[in-house]
């Protein structure tokens, strides 16, 4: 059964909590577009990596997506406000300290995190890659964001681009609320995001078949410190393979 919190501006989000027993430095997960906290980590075998590493997880829904309030008007998505949900959850846990990891769309979210969030230990980014430095967010010069809207709200999908399609699918098989993914993707964040400003040492994973994490190496100089390392799989793919769980645990303990 999932927790839940009100934010400041009023949603009730879920998180979820994984090893509670163990001691020492929570691992907070941000989970990428369209996806949960279950789907992206749990089922993915992350949590179940760290845990066994005797680490306490703990799991964000996104406004949106899982068990966490879904409104539709896109003024109360993007993932700045995404940023301030993970901090205002961590005041709510009382918590000193958090290693924080993000996946795609959480990955952004913990990159806008980890240039102002002073309790951070160590930060995991995945499934991004230069895009943040030629966007400012997800690499829309693999898919529009634009295009992602309109796969969402399509009643016919014949003319849906195919770049854009797999994000309809995916919705589809999991019985997401369309309309707020739609409002999520209307205002992805598109500018510059302080990267210099990160001093928690910095992990940054990208599959080797996932185009939206091209040129990790590049994100990864642009942070203080950062490195940069390569796994099996496409965008999908890439956080349910054995070697990304083993990457996270490795860079944490």
């Amino acid at each position: 059964m999932a927790n839940h919190f009100k934010t400041s501006d009023g949603l009730t989000l879920a998180w979820h909590e994984w090893g509670a027993e163990h001691g020492g430095t929570p691992v907070l997960l941000h989970h990428g577009f369209g996806a949960s906290a279950k789907l992206n980590w749990l089922a993915a075998g992350v949590v179940a990596a760290l845990t066994d590493a005797g680490r306490r997880v703990i799991a964000i829904d996104a406004r949106g997506h899982g068990e966490s309030e879904k409104p539709h008007d896109p003024a109360l998505y993007g993932e700045d406000r995404m940023s301030r949900d993970l901090s205002e959850l961590i005041d709510h846990l009382g918590l000193v300290e958090v290693d924080l990891v993000g996946y795609s769309m959480g990955a952004i979210v913990a990159l806008i995190t980890g240039a102002r969030e002073r309790r951070l230990r160590r930060l995991v980014i995945g499934g991004v890659g230069d895009g943040i430095l030629a966007r400012g967010g997800v690499d829309t010069r693999v898919v529009d964001n634009r295009d992602i809207v309109t796969a969402l709200m399509a009643d016919d999908l014949s003319s849906v681009s195919p770049s854009a399609l797999p994000f309809r699918q995916m919705a589809d098989a999991t019985g997401a609320d369309r309309k707020a993914l739609a409002a999520q993707a209307q205002v992805v964040h598109a500018e510059p995001i302080p990267l210099d400003r990160i001093i928690a040492p910095t992990l940054v994973i990208a599959g080797d078949r996932d185009p939206l994490a091209a040129h990790p190496e590049r994100l990864a100089a642009a942070i203080p410190g950062a490195k940069a390392v390569i796994t099996p799989g496409d965008h999908r793919g890439a956080v349910s393979k054995p070697e990304f769980a083993a990457a996270v645990v490795a860079f944490l303990t």
